[in-house]
């Protein structure tokens, strides 16, 4: 396994890390920054999930930067962001921070884009992120932050920013699910 893999099996790996720190109801305490009261375990947890979704940049750079793109991390890649987000987005629906609704439309798609990538696989073609895939990615991961710290850095100027960000997420998830599929048509004339 080579050394982007690696980074992305860290990825996975800090997953359940950020979940006890977000669900375990330790007795921390709190913290005040920018006139919001955050609980030390959310900060924490935060911070967990931010490292591991820039991990998502690091592990890309160096693949390609040193020519070492495989099937597996091509494979890896995406599958470490699904669970990582759709994580995050289940514990934000938990805490009551994220409405349901957009959380079930979000985990759609990318149950349907794996689908869809499962089916592609078996025709033998393996399908990197594009561009809007990877916009997507970063949408979800700036709401999610943003969402996790609380709104912490827009909550004085009373600017729902984490909310915003969330409703550009999902416009961006659906978006690049519908150009995923409709470039990737072909898989079901193909199947029989």
């Amino acid at each position: 396994m080579n050394l982007p893999n690696k980074i992305t099996v860290s990825r996975i790996l800090l997953i359940p890390l950020f979940m006890i720190l977000m669900l375990v109801p330790f007795q921390w305490g709190k913290i005040h920054l920018l006139g919001t009261e955050l609980p030390i375990t959310h900060l924490a947890g935060a911070l967990v999930f931010i490292l591991a979704a820039a991990t998502d940049w690091i592990d890309g750079h160096y693949a390609r930067k040193y020519n070492m793109v495989t099937n597996m991390g091509k494979f890896l890649d995406p599958l470490a962001d699904k669970l990582l987000v759709s994580a995050a987005l289940i514990i934000l629906v938990e805490l009551g921070m994220a409405p349901s609704w957009i959380v079930i439309i979000i985990i759609s798609r990318e149950f349907a884009v794996t689908g869809l990538r499962l089916l592609l696989a078996g025709e033998g073609e393996v399908v990197a992120a594009n561009m809007l895939g990877k916009i997507k990615t970063w949408t979800q991961i700036v709401a999610i932050s943003a969402l996790l710290l609380h709104n912490i850095i827009f909550q004085m100027a009373s600017f729902p920013f984490a909310n915003i960000a969330l409703w550009v997420s999902m416009f961006f998830t659906i978006w690049s699910g519908w150009d995923y599929f409709a470039k990737n048509m072909h898989v079901f004339k193909n199947s029989k």
